[in-house]
């Protein structure tokens, strides 16, 4: 609590207005795009459809290999920014308890601003709860798909004449919505990789922090509700082909 305290006396409004923006855009964003997502085409809604179509087809195979393999290699993905994620806050907590000689190092970069060593903690701390946040996200991703996987092992052969049609659409649906939830935590995980890159012009100062937080939102918000994938996915034309 004392080191709180004195982390509030020291570090200057120019920095707690770029931490407070940054925040800002960082939680405000994932509000939003949640929210605009239920009435907007985005990348999101639409690849949902794309997985209740690929877990109906599921349904009608007898062998189901070729689903659990993709679901494996989806898993791998999110597990390579897990186990990177861990390697980033190695890396963060070797700055901290070395903030001194980090400083001095950074102090001699000419386009770096001047700041003190509690300032300095402040930001290496900030980017470690971010990527902590991350890892859970990742970690809860892979957690999803490994349930994706039961659901689909677990699934009715097409010739189970015990299982209704209504039954058989519920499950899919199931199996769909899980694979989303994934999906999404995953997107959540690699948002915070956007984010941390904004972090790094902390460092050379609040400004800069507001300017690529900024910057990371709009870049976000580009690929997620006006892209040219999405615009892709949503083409159900045949002679675009």
């Amino acid at each position: 609590m004392n080191y709180l305290s004195q982390l509030m006396l020291e570090v200057n409004w120019q920095n707690l207005l770029a931490l407070a923006w940054f925040l800002l855009c960082f939680r405000g964003y994932s509000y939003y795009a949640i929210k605009k997502a239920r009435t907007t085409a985005s990348l999101a809604s639409v690849m949902h459809l794309y997985r209740l179509d690929w877990m109906k087809r599921m349904l009608e195979r007898e062998n189901r290999i070729s689903d659990t393999s993709a679901v494996a290699n989806l898993e791998r993905s999110v597990s390579f920014f897990a186990s990177s994620t861990l390697l980033i806050l190695a890396g963060i907590i070797t700055l901290m308890g070395t903030s001194e000689r980090t400083l001095s190092i950074l102090r001699e970069i000419p386009f770096v601003s001047a700041s003190t060593q509690t300032e300095l903690e402040m930001k290496l701390l900030v980017m470690i709860c971010l990527f902590v946040y991350a890892f859970f996200k990742f970690t809860w991703s892979l957690r999803q798909y490994g349930f994706c996987t039961v659901l689909i092992g677990g699934a009715p052969l097409p010739k189970d004449p015990t299982v209704s049609e209504k039954e058989r659409q519920i499950l899919a649906a199931r199996a769909a919505k899980i694979c989303s939830m994934a999906a999404n935590n995953w997107n959540f995980g690699l948002r915070s990789y956007y984010f941390g890159l904004s972090l790094l012009g902390w460092f050379i100062g609040p400004w800069f922090l507001i300017g690529f937080a900024t910057i990371v939102v709009y870049v976000l918000y580009e690929r997620e509700f006006r892209s040219s994938t999405l615009q892709e996915l949503m083409t159900s034309d045949p002679s675009r082909i």
